[in-house]
């Protein structure tokens, strides 16, 4: 069952040609959104060459949707392609999820965390 194909217009923030922009029903912190290609592409590899170029845009819509209500110090934006790199549902999503400072003791290594004694790289 794939979830992203039957959320309600209502919930939507933001629709493009390509991409929707919801809340994170799971925010890592305050104004995590998700942008959802609007078809079916398992991941970013599997979106069109229009899609990708779209994509950009719509990043920077979901940056100003969240500083609407939030004053993030710094953004992780992440994909996870494929189930080896935790993607647990096959319809491409992206993250944008807003940082603040103290919010993590030692944030240096950013995305590296994903493979948490990988974050350190000194």
């Amino acid at each position: 069952m794939n979830d992203f194909l039957n959320i309600p217009d209502s919930l939507k923030l933001y629709t493009s040609n390509h991409f929707f922009i919801i809340k994170d029903s799971y925010p890592v912190s305050h104004g995590h959104l998700l942008i959802i290609s609007n078809e079916l592409a398992e991941d970013y590899f599997d979106l069109s060459k229009k899609a990708k170029i779209e994509l950009t845009d719509v990043l920077d819509e979901a940056k100003k949707l969240i500083e609407i209500e939030h004053s993030p110090d710094g953004y992780n934006i992440g994909m996870n392609c494929g189930k080896s790199a935790g993607q647990t549902i096959f319809h491409f999503h992206c993250h944008v999820i807003p940082r603040y400072k103290g919010d993590l003791k030692y944030p240096e290594g950013g995305v590296r965390g994903v493979i948490p004694n990988k974050m350190k790289y000194k």
